[in-house]
């Protein structure tokens, strides 16, 4: 089989290596499972088909029902404050690159106006008072069940002139970009906070004493043959390089030293 990226999105590969990615606390968790959904989300956009609108819907609808668990605005906020603050401190430092880190304190204030527009339930309120999204999100966790027997309304809509039914997809959308550039804000500046440096798992793996504070950890791998995985808490990360070892796709620990980069990211 040709070596493929295996990565938990585009944005988490680095050259042309593999990046696996595991969060050490639940608001870098739910901040990468948004970044996953709006990636999924921008990828089915484009397809006008009605297969396309169907894949594009559940993306949505996936997003929108993480939003509504969440105080995901207000975390954002916060957390956006807390970078500005940060970053502000170094405009006093003459080893800085003023131009780029001016453009990122714009930025956050750019998002961060947006985020102050947007309501704070809104996600909440679009899948309880939207009729359509409603009945949809009532059926998205059944298999098959948004099929036409089962949600007419929705059949009838997909049927409709594209232009249509791009603006009601647009219209959701919008609503969720601020969000969605804060989260994608957030873990670049996350992942930029630390170089990844070179080391080894003997026998296929390394126990390692985390840094504190330490809120994500990546590995770089350069071969597609094995794959890293990652337990970790607040002290310790233990990372455990495996491999298929036959066609059913049955999992092996490697049992050879391996070279591999990480990164413990922290703000």
């Amino acid at each position: 089989m040709a070596p493929h990226r295996i990565s938990p999105s585009d944005r988490a590969t680095d050259d042309e290596c593999f990046c696996f990615e595991q969060p050490l606390n639940e608001r870098i968790r739910t901040f990468l499972r948004l970044e996953h959904l709006t990636a999924r989300l921008r990828y089915r956009r484009p397809d006008n088909s009605v297969w396309g609108r169907r894949a594009t819907m559940e993306a949505l609808l996936d997003m929108l029902n993480v939003l509504a668990r969440h105080d995901i605005r207000g975390e954002v906020s916060k957390e956006l404050a807390q970078r500005r603050a940060s970053l502000q401190r170094l405009t006093d430092q003459g080893n800085v690159n003023r131009r780029a880190l001016e453009k990122v304190l714009a930025d956050i204030d750019e998002i961060s106006h947006a985020l102050s527009a947007t309501p704070r339930q809104f996600a909440s309120y679009l899948l309880r008072d939207n009729e359509l999204l409603n009945s949809l999100n009532n059926r998205h966790s059944i298999p098959g069940g948004s099929c036409s027997f089962d949600l007419p309304a929705y059949h009838h809509w997909l049927t409709q002139p594209a232009d249509r039914v791009e603006d009601d997809i647009a219209d959701w959308c919008r609503r969720i970009e601020p969000i969605e550039s804060g989260v994608g804000t957030l873990l670049r500046l996350l992942r930029a906070s630390a170089e990844a440096r070179e080391t080894r798992a003997e026998q296929g793996v390394l126990v390692y004493n985390t840094e504190l504070g330490t809120q994500m950890i990546r590995v770089f791998v350069e071969s597609a043959d094995m794959y890293p995985e990652i337990s970790a808490g607040r002290h310790r990360a233990t990372i455990r390089f495996m491999q298929y070892r036959d066609a059913p796709l049955h999992v092996t620990q490697a049992q050879t030293t391996i070279a591999f980069r990480m990164a413990c990211c922290r703000f």
